[in-house]
């Protein structure tokens, strides 16, 4: 073997350059973190922007991070604004969350809201609407609620606002940047809906899929809801008709009704899974859409001259539930100890722009 003869002025000076990179890396993992391999964690074929994943951080690439824009559109004035995501968030929280809840329902509000913002932004593979004129989402319960500052605290009592606003400042600032991750990935799904019947649902079960992260889970506290029972009533020709419009074939007779309405089966959380009516059996959440009832978890009672229908909760029942996360506030949970009840096995994480 030939043996290499390396002069001593020269090997100093290779062992400086050594030296000298190796610093150069350590002090870059000490300013920026080592976020490790980059993984675009929307779209296998990068055509958004990319994310690098680590324990405690997601980084957005330099050219969005903290100007992130949401293209909102605005319903009742038919036109399209663009809002920074924080300021969209404070607007969301506002319209969508009651504000005498404590302020880590609030801080679970504004991550859950955030996410869902992102999740359905086109620039991270959110797929946009025709009904949205370009933008990204809509400001009704199609997508989130969004009001902004004035027309909110046009609302509220004048004595409350000041408190509420800074209680909603509060919430969006100290969670800034804050999303909902599964596997790495953001979540697409952070469902929410204002109350549940003591349980949520498992995604599937409502909406014929669903994600790891949307099971059913304990909603203790929902009771205080004010919508948490509500009673509709029907005569007995009104709810036959109502049905035989939408469902011809179920051939419903007034005179029949109550043999003819029966509740086949019901889901984890409570919700109605299938009824027969008639010569057909729908799905508890068609029944519900079709009635437009407040939840699919119900229950029917014939009287003498009305059908009244009894809802427990309030909305689709997956994922959060908004006066459930008010409950665990009040009893001292935290906002992450909230998020991670609702949304199974999910962990929270902040996006920085990288520079």
């Amino acid at each position: 073997m030939q043996r290499v003869i390396i002069f001593a002025p020269l090997k100093k000076i290779i062992i400086a350059m050594v030296s000298f990179v190796i610093f150069l890396f350590l002090i870059t993992i000490l300013i920026v973190g080592f976020t490790g391999r980059k993984t675009n964690i929307t779209d296998p074929k990068n055509t958004v922007p990319k994310f690098g994943i680590s324990s405690d951080s997601i980084n957005i690439d330099s050219q969005d991070g903290d100007n992130l824009k949401i293209k909102l559109y605005m319903t009742k004035e038919n036109k399209v604004v663009e809002l920074s995501l924080e300021e969209y968030v404070r607007g969301v929280v506002s319209a969508e969350m009651p504000l005498n809840f404590g302020i880590e329902a609030l801080k679970a509000q504004a991550i859950a809201a955030r996410t869902y913002a992102l999740a359905h932004t086109k620039q991270f593979g959110g797929a946009q609407i025709k009904e949205h004129n370009g933008a990204d989402l809509c400001d009704t319960t199609h997508c989130q609620v969004y009001m902004s500052k004035e027309e909110r605290m046009n609302s509220l009592d004048e004595k409350q606002r000041d408190e509420y606003w800074k209680k909603v400042t509060q919430a969006v600032n100290e969670t800034i940047g804050q999303v909902l991750t599964y596997n790495g990935k953001l979540v697409m799904e952070p469902y929410y809906f204002s109350t549940s019947g003591g349980k949520t649902e498992d995604a599937e079960a409502v909406f014929g899929s669903g994600q790891p992260y949307l099971k059913s889970v304990k909603s203790d506290g929902d009771k205080e809801s004010p919508r948490y029972t509500t009673v509709e009533k029907y005569t007995y020709t009104e709810l036959a008709n109502k049905i035989n419009e939408q469902f011809p074939k179920a051939a419903l007779s007034s005179k029949k009704l109550k043999s003819q309405i029966s509740i086949k089966g019901y889901n984890e959380g409570g919700t109605v899974k299938e009824l027969k009516i008639g010569n057909i059996t729908i799905s508890g959440r068609q029944f519900r859409e079709m009635l437009g009832l407040k939840s699919a978890n119900f229950t029917f009672s014939f009287n003498t001259k009305t059908v009244d229908i009894t809802c427990k909760g309030f909305g689709h029942d997956v994922g959060m539930s908004q006066w459930g996360a008010g409950a665990m506030a009040k009893q001292g949970s935290k906002c992450d100890e909230i998020l991670t009840h609702y949304y199974q096995g999910v962990k929270i994480e902040s996006y920085k722009s990288v520079k």
